[in-house]
């Protein structure tokens, strides 16, 4: 398991197409427009202190870049801009 420490950037919203689980006449899959929210996120960066959380984990893991694409706007409300959150990497 590894855990790293990151901050959201940026929340963007946009337009894309979802299966409805419908069907048409032929047979092919009916599509309706649902609203994606992209959480963009990166490392948290180190403020000088050794001892500070956030510079440990800037020593171990000091670039990356997350991008999560969420159609559960339930889901996607619980990050705000600026907040640091905990990732926690397991095999699955």
């Amino acid at each position: 398991m590894v855990k790293a420490k990151f901050k959201c950037d940026e929340v963007r919203r946009q337009l894309t197409m979802r299966d409805s689980g419908q069907k048409n006449e032929l047979g092919s899959p009916i599509y309706k427009p649902v609203e994606m929210q992209t959480i963009i996120m990166s490392p948290v960066y180190g403020n000088g202190d050794p001892n500070h959380e956030n510079t440990k984990f800037w020593n171990a893991s000091p670039s990356g870049k997350l991008e999560l694409g969420c159609i559960n706007l339930a889901a996607a409300e619980q990050f705000e801009l600026g907040k640091e959150y905990y990732l926690t990497f397991e095999q699955a």
